[in-house]
């Protein structure tokens, strides 16, 4: 990490100094792009003006710039467009880094060790912050409860996010500090876990801010910390532009800071956690984008439902392993439709959550309402749009909806998602390809820290629908498979597309940014599955400049 941390020092001071001089050349690459249809175009070189902007790709017979300012010989490597990551969360991918990460536990046992040598090795910490937990990963068949954590951590509060996000463990102390008993209400749009009559230790969607009003909040300098371990994070994989899908007016400052430091690597498409943080960012309207390209406030990210995992997805029958329960919607139709409405007034994109079939037939419905005023070029984009009723799939089709989705969520959820719907409710699950047909827009991403921000496991999932293992043969309800080219145009060009940004990067082509890519393993419309999924990022350049370099 320390050689990463000198090499983004190195790349922060040439950002500063200033970009890619004229006539800059690129040369002796193994390069492929998708053009403006989605075809694959080759090349052998890239002409960069001062700025960082394509001038030219070049065939390889094709005359090279007679004196380049500069010349970077790739020796035959393979380079692509950086990948655009539609959906992620910059902040809490960095804190990730920096805190508690139970992702790789397998069971409840190993969950609570790993909790506990933590806590023993960060004596120093007031309370145990971390996520990742899984209870369908462990088998456990219920929730984990206080009284389990308490077991690991007694002397100081510990709070700990699901591995989606939408729920969260706390032990006793950390009900104590929050002043959470018995007596305490559900708010709206969330749910306590109860045993007993008494909360049990687990907390989704909108109950979780019972407790995070009680847990410290992140200093800036962490925040810039934080920052800084994401960029690392999505850059050594291939994305170099990403849709951050929440940012705080906290988050936007510490975005801020390092643009104003000239540390700010990956371009950010941000969207306000709500209308309040948005209105406070934007005041009048979507920002122009600031730093060179680097940053801009696109739009609102607003929440119709919860996650599948944690059974707050609000589904239109009961969940089939949860006799009674089906969710819930966060708002009212006219509550979601005010929410929307004030935000398009202003011009903000509209981007909400949406992952189970009543979540998404009510913000399918609040679009087709609020397009009849809110003419022209909106874009509006629906999160996630993981179980969708095949009745309402082609609505998709209509007033230009962009379905944010994250292909690796299918070979990981497939086997819980079958648990909640029961096999008569899958039609409409991950339904990629019927949203093209449908004629929707596509846009890919991670939900990162929900899920690792590597692109290439995105990629071979959406044209295979298996695992890195292969399971299950011939893929999960296979005809919601892609082609290649469209699962890599929907990680690249279509997450440009998604936030108003696909004249400037997505592709390589004349005029856009010179965002792109260097990594082994040969050309990625050639290989396997899982040569693909071994795919590595050896450079990655951010407006003609190397801003991250692998060992």
């Amino acid at each position: 990490m320390k050689r990463l941390s000198a090499a983004l020092a190195a790349a922060a001071a040439l950002l500063i100094a200033g970009p890619a001089a004229a006539d800059a050349l690129i040369d002796n690459v193994n390069g492929v792009t998708l053009d403006d249809r989605g075809a694959p175009l080759r090349f052998t070189g890239i002409v960069i003006t001062r700025e960082g902007r394509v001038v030219k790709l070049l065939q390889p017979n094709e005359k090279r710039p007679d004196r380049p300012d500069w010349r970077a010989d790739l020796k035959g490597k393979t380079v692509l467009p950086g990948f655009v990551d539609a959906h992620g969360h910059l902040l809490e991918l960095g804190f990730g880094a920096l805190t508690l990460d139970l992702a790789d536990t397998k069971s409840l046992d190993e969950a609570l060790a790993k909790i506990a040598a933590y806590a023993a090795a960060n004596p120093e910490r007031k309370w145990i912050l971390g996520r990742g937990w899984n209870q369908e990963a462990w088998g456990l068949g219920r929730f984990p409860t206080s009284a389990d954590l308490d077991k690991a951590v007694r002397d100081r509060p510990v709070w700990l996010e699901r591995a989606d996000g939408h729920a969260a463990w706390a032990n006793s102390a950390a009900m104590a500090a929050a002043g959470v008993d018995a007596k305490t209400a559900t708010p709206a749009g969330g749910r306590i876990e109860k045993a007993n009559g008494a909360p049990s230790g687990v907390f989704v969607d909108a109950a979780k801010a019972l407790v995070e009003r009680a847990v410290p909040k992140p200093l800036p300098k962490e925040r810039a910390l934080a920052l800084e371990k994401a960029q690392v994070a999505l850059l050594s994989v291939g994305v170099t532009a990403t849709a951050d899908m929440g940012t705080t007016l906290d988050d936007w400052q510490a975005l801020r800071r390092a643009g104003d430091l000239g540390a700010l690597r990956v371009r950010v498409m941000s969207y306000g956690a709500g209308l309040e943080d948005t209105l406070r960012i934007g005041v009048t309207g979507p920002t122009p984008w600031l730093y060179g390209g680097k940053l801009k406030l696109v739009g609102v990210k607003l929440y119709a439902d919860g996650a599948l995992g944690s059974r707050g997805a609000w589904l239109k029958a009961p969940y089939a392993d949860a006799a009674g329960q089906r969710g819930a919607g966060f708002y009212s139709d006219a509550q979601l439709k005010n929410l929307m409405s004030r935000a398009a007034m202003d011009g903000y994109q509209v981007a909400v959550h949406a992952i189970g079939d009543a979540a998404n037939a009510q913000v399918l419905s609040a679009i087709e309402d609020l397009a009849q005023t809110y003419t022209g070029d909106r874009r509006w984009r629906i999160e996630h749009a993981q179980i969708v009723d095949p009745a309402d799939l082609p609505r998709f089709g209509r007033n230009g909806v962009i379905a944010s989705m994250q292909p690796i969520h299918q070979p990981s959820d497939r086997t819980m998602a079958e648990a909640r719907l029961g096999p008569d409710r899958l039609a409409g699950a991950y339904a990629w390809a019927t949203m093209l047909k449908v004629g929707g827009a596509l846009a890919f991403g991670t939900d990162y820290p929900v899920e690792r921000p590597d692109p290439f496991a995105g990629w071979a999932a959406a044209f295979t629908r298996t695992d890195a293992a292969g399971a299950p043969y011939g893929g999960w309800q296979p005809q919601e498979k892609l082609t290649r080219e469209a699962a890599w145009a929907a990680y690249t060009s279509g997450g440009a597309y998604a936030g108003f940004a696909e004249k400037e990067f997505g592709r390589l082509a004349p005029g856009m940014w010179a965002d792109f890519i260097v990594v082994s393993g040969g050309d990625p419309l050639l290989l396997s599955p899982s040569e693909l999924r071994a795919v590595k990022v050896e450079q990655s350049w951010v407006g003609g400049v190397m801003v991250w370099e692998g060992r």
